[in-house]
């Protein structure tokens, strides 16, 4: 799972972090383990973005309704004059796939940059250069990671990242001819707004996709988001 902040600065930042707990909350109560591979802090407050590996049984199929753009609309505490603030972040669910022979990379496409690690603090954030980026030229996908303890073992790790998200966009494309051929249309397309979190004037959580709605939104950024899973999953979307 990566999360980005969208446009708006130190908004978006809080409003990542805020998606970032909210999916935390959700694996936990899953019993699913999370790995953070790459955390990247906001300049005044929340993330600019987080990457993160979940593990568990169906974590992929349940998570895969979440891919997309995430719209907060809330009083901001940042504004001293307590206006009203309209955030965004984007959610992108990647499989891990174990093995696939189908995706060659070749080193030519790769632009590979090396940086001093990141994160939340303490004593487990390295002072070396050791975390890594990796930027495939052709489709301009970025992979970062920054867990490991070596850049060797960074790189292997973000390549394997970048190869599943190179598998993924492949199986997409197909699909999509498929549906052109069929004469189908597809109903979300990549990027688009599918849910929106209100707080103010009044309180409302609604998918965009599936129409399902909740008044409580505190409960839902406590990771209380199994109602709007299961409805995208029944509606097979």
């Amino acid at each position: 799972m990566d999360i980005h902040s969208g446009a708006g600065g130190t908004e978006a930042c809080d409003w990542a972090l805020m998606l970032y707990r909210m999916y935390t909350r959700w694996c936990e109560k899953k019993k699913y383990k999370i790995e953070i591979l790459d955390y990247q802090v906001g300049d005044e407050a929340g993330i600019k973005s987080v990457s993160l590996r979940i593990k568990g049984k169906n974590a992929y199929g349940y998570l895969k309704s979440e891919k997309g753009v995430h719209r907060l609309v809330r009083l901001s505490p940042f504004d001293s004059n307590n206006r009203r603030h309209t955030s965004f972040a984007s959610i992108d669910i990647t499989p891990e796939i174990e093995q696939d022979n189908t995706i060659e990379i070749d080193e030519n496409d790769l632009r590979i940059d090396v940086y001093r690690s990141t994160g939340a603090g303490g004593q487990g954030v390295n002072t070396t250069d050791s975390a890594v980026r990796i930027t495939h030229l052709p489709t301009k996908i970025v992979v970062t990671c920054q867990n490991e303890r070596s850049q060797i073992q960074n790189k292997e790790q973000a390549l394997k990242v970048l190869k599943n998200k190179l598998l993924l966009q492949k199986l997409e494309q197909e699909e999509e001819k498929m549906s052109k051929l069929k004469g189908e249309q597809k109903n979300i397309e990549f990027g688009s707004q599918i849910r929106s979190y209100i707080m103010h004037p009044y309180s409302m959580v609604k998918d965009h996709r599936t129409n399902e709605e909740t008044s409580n939104v505190s409960k839902v950024l406590d990771g209380d988001i199994d109602i709007f899973i299961e409805s995208y999953l029944k509606k097979g979307l």
